[in-house]
């Protein structure tokens, strides 16, 4: 097995504990145990193992296009998973409060689209 398979592989299995730690997290928290020891176990691994995967995204990134060699040939049917995954983690974990209410761009908007709906 090449490096580059093992190292896809290795993201993989990070991104599967982190989804079921996630599962877990959110059983937990509807369940009402948010003070539980368990808990906070759960909270602490899932935050290193997302960091690990972002971690490990970003080697894979910097890998596949370096400027310097063309690596594209190498993006493969897995590759393309985790991208799209990474993707879709990153819009899920950004902090859209911070946007939306501190944007001087989207307190504009807020004032044009309210004045032109009151008319």
């Amino acid at each position: 097995m090449k490096t580059f398979d093992i190292f896809i592989s290795i993201i993989f299995v990070i991104k599967i504990i982190f989804i079921m730690l996630s599962i877990t997290y959110l059983y937990l928290k509807i369940k009402g145990d948010e003070k539980s020891k368990t808990y906070k176990n759960i909270t602490f691994w899932k935050k290193r193992t997302e960091f690990i995967f972002i971690a490990l995204m970003a080697i894979l990134l910097i890998y596949l296009f370096n400027p310097r060699t063309d690596k594209t040939n190498l993006i493969d049917k897995e590759s393309k998973i985790l991208l799209y995954l990474f993707g879709i983690l990153l819009l899920l974990t950004s902090n859209w409060d911070d946007f939306i209410t501190v944007s001087p761009f989207i307190e504009t908007l807020k004032h044009i689209v309210g004045n032109i709906g009151s008319r």
